[in-house]
C-alpha cells in the first residue's frame, strides 16, 4: 500500500504543478487567469484494472507579472488523503517548478513545454516518474497522467468555482 499511496502521491502532485500551468501562451504571461478557487473530481486506475474515485481542490496564487503561481492541492478518496503545495515558474514555453507533500514527505519536479490551452510535462522524484498531458477550455480543466507501476492513470476534471 505505501508503493501505491507514494505513486498516487507522485501522480497528483504531477497533475497539481500542471493544472497552474494550462492556459500558458508564448505571447502572454504564464498563468494569466489563473488565480482563484478551483474544485473537481477524476478517478485513479490501478494495474489491476480497478479504479477510485477522487475529490479535489485547489487554490491558485499568481504574482503581478503573471508568472509564478503558487498553489495549494487538497484531494481525497475513499482510501486516501494528500496536501500538496507548489511553486512553479512559466517563461514562454517553458514551465518548471517543485513540489511538496505534506502528509508523506515527498518532493519533486517538473519540466515541460506549453502551448495555447495546452501543456505536456514530465514529472519526477527519486521514486516516481510519470507523463502528462493538459488541457484548459475556459474555466474547464482536463488532466491525464500516465505512469508505468502500480498506478496506471490519474484522471481529473476541475472548474473555476
Amino acid at each position: 500500500m505505501k508503493t501505491t499511496t507514494t505513486a498516487l502521491t507522485g501522480m497528483l502532485a504531477a497533475a497539481f504543478l500542471a493544472m497552474g500551468a494550462g492556459p500558458t501562451l508564448a505571447q502572454s504571461p504564464a498563468f494569466a487567469g489563473l488565480s482563484g478557487s478551483w474544485s473537481g473530481a477524476g478517478s485513479i486506475k490501478l494495474s489491476d484494472g480497478s479504479s477510485e474515485r477522487l475529490h479535489c481542490r485547489a487554490t491558485y496564487r499568481v504574482d503581478g507579472s503573471q508568472t509564478a503561481l503558487q498553489q495549494t492541492l487538497r484531494c481525497a478518496s475513499d482510501s486516501f488523503k494528500i496536501e500538496l503545495s507548489s511553486h512553479s515558474i512559466g517563461q514562454g514555453n517553458h514551465v518548471s517548478g517543485s513540489w511538496h507533500e505534506e502528509t508523506r514527505g515527498l518532493t519533486g519536479t517538473l519540466e515541460g513545454t506549453a502551448a495555447p490551452g495546452r501543456l505536456s510535462v514530465a514529472v519526477s522524484s527519486p521514486a516516481f516518474s510519470a507523463n502528462l498531458s493538459l488541457v484548459t477550455r475556459g474555466d474547464k480543466q482536463s488532466v491525464l497522467i500516465v505512469s508505468e507501476g502500480e498506478i496506471r492513470n490519474v484522471s481529473i476534471s476541475l472548474a473555476r468555482l
